[in-house]
């Protein structure tokens, strides 16, 4: 008998009701299944809330919770989203922006299993035969010894001599780095002091803390450095690890040269602490390994050849030519690997990434970058029938490439999956099935739904989002004239080929091209770093959840001040991460319960209801308000509360400005940093560096995360920045900002060893007119030509 599934048929979509994570205000949504649904609205309207904080979030809890409590022991805990009802969730899979590890041994082959394919493929093929896989990876070290080991045999104990050996195929001398490291011992240590004055000058290393007793422990720590005997200085700069006593405690102590490579060496650079990266920057000279190249590969597994190809030769290719020759290898015992690697290969030229090399590091790709290879993983998947979540898979792509990343989504929903995107730009938005806009506005004035339905029903919608939809910027009637030009010449970063370019100063320059093309090698390796160059990036902000715009903009220290002036008060007061903080959830606002296996439970402070500071400093008022009212002030509103009467601040007022220019002046003074979205980031990170004395900026895609309305206020602030003298150099795809600019370098024509070249520089009616590069294309059609 055949059963009825009508009832199984009818769970067609996800429910959500009364959400409230954030800013969303009891937001009831129906989405469909096996469909793609774009979710849009102003930056901090809410669509991370509804999709990553409450969907995805629930659905990632509910699967955690099939496993053993024991295995929950391990894993992070999920807290419950503030939601009344969520139905018909199916497996979700996150694929975000975040940027991909900042393990030095990270690398674009390692990260999308490439190179364990090819390492078998080498081991089984290559020639002379050195070993198995492992012999081919710079993560595993050769060694071998031998020894004595007891045995049982028959009933009585036996010594036998046995050895053993492991080959691999990390380089020796840099132990799979790629680059060695000389430290420059006098940044290190001021030899004219004594470990008492405070002879070490690394960050953190303080004479009176742990570090200052760990040395004093062994060598001299009354006599300047200069005078330690030969002994001596061996043992402080170069000591082996072994184990001491300080104050009847045991620890470990090592020379202070080991000690720096393994606390800060072994890192990525560009993740350590700004002050700590100024520090290896100083004290360290990284130079590519002599030995092997800075392939990370040992002699013997460079040795072994396919067809005259070694295993570093094949990670070193562009992926397209390194996926033209798996293709050419006709090897039918290694036929269901080669299909595989294959596939893999074909799939970073069809996302778009063909012009990386294996062995690029991981932790170097941009945000966009690092999501689409995160997306090679699922694109050959099995799997239906799972929602996958996508955060603005079009960033860093040129309009050429989003026609690529559409087709790619909507492959990924005709296998039978829910796609859910939040977007937005127009030409990702158009292939939606359904799209949910948030708004009206963002942060307390954001948080509802205010359409639900078609693409053409948004675009009669009257929303801000369906109003702007069709916009489109015209070209500029005359363009300004330049005051000087920056001069760049024999330009060689990565895919560059000896470019020679003249950046005009005074004016608005845009520098655009398709992905890969080499707008940032050109940049950021010919630019940033001049003097009086300033460069926001799109690197993440570090903070905790203690940090905020108030504290990272340094917009609290005059805050505090002001309130202590006018109560005749200590400025500590006023910090919740000092003398201020309620004492039972120490400046938090919420307390943390750790409820072992199950999620960690999340409550506000019943002491000060979330206002985390004591009772006695709510005390103190400044303009009729303490510092807790302050800081739940929005950006705007404490805009006009610093500018006149007893709370007249001007210090406060000036960071107050420059945040409501960039268009964060909805966020609220003291919202957690890791609340923020992408574009709110990088928008706060302009707003503090414009307090900078720099007579050039550098942007890299300010337009991320900016909705269609908001760009129109970034403009004017571009437009204003270089009204007031300042020359602004903006990487950038967005057609908006390319129509706005006085000045255009495209490079291309293509992207990888495609690209790297100047394919056209001048005013952008010059290259509409042109239409000979993929830019010009694009932008003539954006402009209706």
């Amino acid at each position: 008998m055949i059963q009825d599934t009508s009832a199984a048929d009818s769970h067609d979509l996800i429910r959500v009701q009364g959400a409230r994570e954030n800013n969303l205000k009891d937001v009831s949504v129906e989405i469909p299944k096996r469909r793609l649904t774009v979710f849009t609205g102003v930056s901090g309207s809410g669509k991370s809330s509804l999709v990553f904080g409450t969907i995805a979030a629930e659905s990632q809890r509910m699967i955690n919770e099939t496993y053993s409590a024991f295995l929950q022991g391990f894993m992070p805990s999920l807290a419950r989203p503030d939601v009344d009802l969520l139905e018909g969730l199916t497996t979700a899979i996150i694929v975000d922006q975040e940027r991909m590890g900042a393990n030095v041994r990270s690398t674009v082959g390692t990260a999308t299993d490439v190179n364990a394919l090819l390492r078998i493929l080498f081991s089984r093929l290559g020639t002379p035969h050195i070993g198995s896989a492992q012999a081919f990876s710079f993560n595993v070290a050769s060694i071998s010894g031998s020894g004595r080991v007891k045995l049982d045999k028959g009933g009585q104990q036996t010594s036998e001599v046995r050895s053993f050996s492991v080959t691999g195929g990390m380089c020796p001398r840099c132990e799979g780095m790629g680059h060695v490291s000389e430290v420059d011992v006098s940044q290190l240590v001021d030899e004219t002091r004594s470990l008492e004055e405070g002879a070490i000058t690394v960050p953190g290393y303080s004479a009176d803390g742990w570090y200052g007793r760990i040395f004093g422990a062994v060598v001299p720590a009354d006599v300047p450095v200069s005078t330690f005997t030969a002994k001596q200085r061996q043992e402080f700069l170069y000591g082996e690890p072994r184990k001491i006593k300080v104050d009847n405690i045991n620890l470990t102590y090592e020379g202070l040269v080991p000690r720096i490579q393994k606390s800060m060496l072994s890192k990525d650079v560009a993740s350590l602490q700004p002050h700590i990266r100024a520090f290896v920057e100083r004290a360290v000279a990284f130079t590519t390994c002599p030995d092997c190249d800075g392939t990370r590969l040992s002699e013997a597994a460079r040795s072994s050849k396919i067809r005259g190809i070694s295993i570093a030769d094949a990670c070193q290719m562009q992926i397209s030519d390194l996926a033209a020759w798996v293709r050419d290898l006709d090897e039918p015992s290694m036929g269901p690997l080669l299909t595989g690697l294959q596939h893999t290969l074909d799939s970073f030229v069809e996302i778009g990434l063909g012009y990386l090399s294996l062995d690029r590091p991981a932790g170097s790709l941009s945000g966009g970058e690092a999501q689409r290879t995160k997306m090679i993983r699922h694109l050959g998947s099995a799997l239906t029938d799972v929602t996958y979540v996508f955060d603005e898979p079009t960033i860093g792509l040129h309009p050429h490439d989003i026609q690529r990343m559409n087709d790619l989504l909507l492959r990924l929903r005709d296998k039978g999956n829910t796609v859910l995107v939040v977007e937005h730009k127009p030409e990702a938005i158009a292939i939606g099935d359904h799209v949910v806009d948030l708004g009206p506005g963002a942060g307390t004035a954001g948080g509802e739904v205010v359409f639900e339905g078609t693409v053409a029903g948004l675009r009669t919608s009257g929303t801000l989002t369906g109003r702007h939809l069709d916009d489109r910027s015209s070209l500029k009637g005359s363009v300004r004239e330049p005051t000087g030009t920056l001069e760049v010449r024999g330009a060689t970063s990565h895919n560059l080929k000896e470019v020679d370019v003249d950046i005009p100063l005074g004016v608005l320059v845009v520098v655009t091209g398709v992905a890969g093309s080499g707008k940032s090698s050109l940049i950021h390796g010919s630019v940033s770093g001049r003097d009086g160059v300033v460069t926001v990036d799109q690197g993440a902000i570090r903070g905790s959840r203690r940090s905020n715009p108030a504290t990272y903009t340094g917009l609290l220290d005059p805050i505090r001040k002001a309130f202590a002036k006018a109560n005749g008060v200590k400025p500590a007061l006023f910090s919740s991460n000092s003398e201020g903080a309620c004492p039972v959830c120490n400046g938090a606002g919420v307390i943390y319960t750790d409820l072992g296996v199950m999620a960690t439970v999340e409550s506000p402070c019943e002491e000060c209801e979330g206002r985390r500071f004591q009772a006695s400093v709510l005390e103190y008022r400044l303009g009729g308000r303490d510092i807790s009212e302050v800081l739940a002030m929005p950006v705007t509103e404490a805009e006009a509360f610093f500018s006149a009467g007893e709370a007249r601040t001007p210090a406060a007022h000036t960071i107050l400005d420059r945040l409501a220019d960039v268009g964060l002046g909805y966020l609220t003074l003291g919202q957690p940093l890791t609340t923020l979205s992408g574009g709110e980031r990088q928008r706060l990170k302009l707003a503090t560096q414009m307090a900078g004395k720099g007579s050039v900026y550098v942007l890299d895609e300010p337009t991320t995360g900016l909705h269609l309305a908001d760009v129109e206020q970034l403009l004017g602030l571009l437009d204003r920045l270089v009204d007031s003298g300042t020359s602004v150099v903006v990487i950038e795809h967005h057609q908006a900002v390319m129509a706005h600019a006085d000045w255009i370098i495209d490079l291309g024509p293509g992207a990888g060893h495609d690209g790297g070249r100047v394919v056209f520089e001048g005013p952008p009616a010059d290259l509409v007119e042109e239409g000979t590069t993929l830019t010009g294309q694009h932008l003539a059609a954006y402009v209706g030509r």
